[in-house]
């Protein structure tokens, strides 16, 4: 049987990406296994999703260390500790440290709301992006998956998924169906990733 990648995914809030992720591994959808879950809110209600399913969690918040060296060297020991492949970003809302990004270049993944590079960059996330996609009038928005630098919403575009807005859309109705096809856009990309099926020649 073909060894599984082993997973880290990183959270903030809900944890609905992370719950599709989990569920994408058991149906086949995506060939890996969710082994660590990390957190940088201790009451983001994602953790459950994890604990449920007898996953390791840490939270992670920079604030609780000496500084900033001594948190990324824990967090990219505890990475290390796990074992850990791969790395899924899903509405985690920090930059990541810049010794995980180089250790992971290439092989670390987030999930953005809405189309790239056009509505990308710090601030631009949950509720900010839907109304930014609907003061532009833009007539579509919808996921996008890319590769994670140091900078916000910088790397490679992996996939895309357009998703129409209609005239009477409020913030709520445009990022309920925007999020139905993150559920389904990440687990595919990500597993394209894990397969090797993007040109590793250009990582960012």
């Amino acid at each position: 049987m073909e060894n599984r990648a082993r997973i880290a995914v990183f959270i903030s809030g809900g944890g609905s990406n992370l719950k599709a992720l989990i569920d994408a591994t058991k149906c086949g959808i995506l060939g890996g296994q969710v082994v660590f879950v990390v957190s940088s809110r201790k009451k983001a209600f994602g953790l459950t999703y994890a604990r449920d399913e007898n996953i390791d969690t840490f939270v992670f918040k920079k604030k609780n260390y000496e500084s900033p060296e001594r948190a990324a060297d824990d967090l990219l020991n505890q990475l290390d500790a796990h074992k850990v492949e791969y790395i899924a970003l899903a509405g985690y809302l920090s930059l990541l440290p810049a010794n995980v990004v180089r250790a992971y270049r290439g092989r670390i993944a987030n999930i953005h709301p809405a189309l790239l590079p056009k509505y990308g960059g710090q601030g631009m996330f949950g509720h900010h992006v839907h109304e930014a996609v609907l003061a532009s009038g833009d007539t579509e928005s919808g996921p996008s998956v890319h590769l994670v630098d140091e900078i916000y919403d910088n790397g490679r575009i992996l996939g895309q998924a357009r998703v129409p807005v209609q005239p009477d859309d409020t913030v709520d109705t445009l990022s309920a169906r925007v999020i139905k096809q993150e559920h389904k856009l990440y687990a595919r990309i990500l597993n394209k990733l894990i397969r090797g099926e993007f040109d590793s020649s250009d990582d960012t």
